[in-house]
């Protein structure tokens, strides 16, 4: 039987179910289903959320760059960034060899509030480190891709560290109010439209010939 559930991560936890060190937790101390596994990764310090089946042709499907789906991610980070920077981040960044594909940038007018009606902003433990000189800001980010710590590479290489990162949402996908540690399965109709969604290689995705 196949399944589909979605987890808010907290902080701290490894996205896998193997024990490492005991420095952190693993996804094993919150879900106790066998033979599941992530659809892509949060690292250790990166908050949100996560998608975990069993379905191995959806989780190629969502694995696959060619089908680009989308993730977006609230972003908070040293400073306030300029247009310049958000622009740089919107058409892509060089980190290591690699160059980004063009992404959803905006800048937040405010931190986002547990108030919202998103309600997925939770007070961190530890709390990011504060400094009083240094003002920060909060970017909601939709990328394409998912390389690895790749939205803190971005951030860092247009001169804005990242200190603390979740996300919100994988394709139509939302928290919609599930705290740190919860999860629930996926209902037929959030199921059938993940399947919709990914239903042909996006065409700005496809490999060049």
């Amino acid at each position: 039987m196949t399944k589909h559930i979605i987890f808010h991560k907290p902080y701290g936890v490894l996205s896998q179910f193997t024990q490492e060190t005991p420095k952190h937790s693993t996804l094993k101390d919150y879900i106790q289903i066998p033979d599941i596994y992530p659809v892509g990764r949060l690292d250790w310090d990166s908050e949100g959320l996560m998608l975990l089946t069993n379905d191995g042709k959806l989780q190629h499907r969502l694995s696959n760059p060619r089908f680009g789906h989308k993730r977006t991610y609230w972003v908070q980070v040293e400073r306030i960034p300029d247009a310049e920077a958000i622009n740089k981040l919107e058409t892509g960044v060089e980190i290591k060899d690699y160059r980004t594909r063009p992404a959803q940038v905006r800048l937040l007018p405010e931190e986002p509030q547990v108030s919202d009606a998103c309600g997925w902003l939770h007070q961190r433990h530890p709390p990011i480190r504060f400094r009083k000189n240094i003002p920060t800001a909060w970017l909601e980010m939709t990328l394409t891709e998912g390389k690895n710590r790749q939205v803190r590479r971005m951030t860092a290489a247009v001169g804005f560290p990242t200190l603390r990162l979740i996300r919100v949402s994988i394709a139509h996908l939302q928290l919609n109010g599930l705290q740190p540690g919860e999860w629930r399965e996926l209902t037929p109709p959030e199921i059938k439209s993940l399947y919709n969604s990914h239903s042909a290689p996006s065409r700005a995705a496809a490999p060049k010939a």
